[in-house]
């Protein structure tokens, strides 16, 4: 009996367990981008010729966020490279772990008649905390999985001109691993090509098990249960 309540101890405290992998890890609005840095972003601009801008706020003057005030979301144009350059401008979350999968979404838009085409970039990395894109506009460091790119053959209206929900779902490595999801705003030669972007609402949500598997485990644990009975019920009794 004493066998029996332990067994079933396992399995709620597995189901407990469970249900501690599920939720929102990690969540960004952009509501003050100053403020990246401590919640352990990153930013770095490997644009060459470098221009005049980085990831800036949004500004409500070209088109207002996803959700919150008008300007709440980050942005970037083509002055991220001087005349000409070519543009490579990374945006890299916070460590999250990778042991379970994940689900990525963010929006992302440009302006409506954007007069030259954009493309952006999710890639990943799965060296910890680094934060390591090369030195180049080509380079792309520890950063090698290219998860989805928005606009791959930088049509000049192939880029949302609207708030458009992207989705990435990365199946988990399974054993105890961290790294860090990026954005990269890659445009070249910015003398034909980018305008601006902007990026709202960025979640991270770790999922659960699949049902089916946690009833594996619970038919697992009391078939358990019952043969540990049949084999007590069977002893010969002296």
């Amino acid at each position: 009996m004493f066998k029996s309540r332990v067994l079933a101890g396992s399995f709620f405290l597995l189901l407990a367990s469970s249900s501690l992998h599920a939720g929102v890890i990690l969540s960004e609005g952009f509501d003050n981008i100053s403020t990246l840095a401590g919640s352990g972003w990153a930013q770095v601009n490997n644009s060459v010729a470098l221009g005049s801008t980085g990831w800036f706020q949004g500004d409500p003057g070209i088109f207002s966020s996803q959700a919150g005030a008008p300007g709440s979301y980050i942005a970037a144009n083509f002055d991220n490279a001087a005349f000409g350059g070519n543009i490579s401008n990374w945006l890299i979350t916070p460590v999250l772990s990778l042991q379970y999968d994940l689900q990525f979404v963010f929006y992302t838009r440009t302006e409506i008649n954007p007069p030259a085409a954009d493309s952006l970039e999710v890639r990943l990395s799965t060296n910890g905390s680094s934060s390591n894109v090369g030195a180049t506009a080509s380079s792309v460091g520890d950063f090698t999985s290219l998860l989805l790119t928005v606009n791959p053959t930088l049509s000049l209206n192939g880029y949302p001109t609207a708030w458009t929900q992207e989705t990435v779902n990365f199946s988990g490595l399974g054993i105890p691993t961290t790294g860090r999801f990026a954005f990269r705003y890659d445009v070249p030669d910015t003398s034909i090509n980018a305008d601006y972007i902007g990026i709202d609402s960025v979640s991270v949500t770790q999922q659960a098990p699949e049902p089916a598997t946690l009833g594996l485990i619970a038919f697992g644990l009391g078939a358990a249960v019952l043969g540990r009975r049949l084999r007590r019920g069977n002893q010969v009794q002296f």
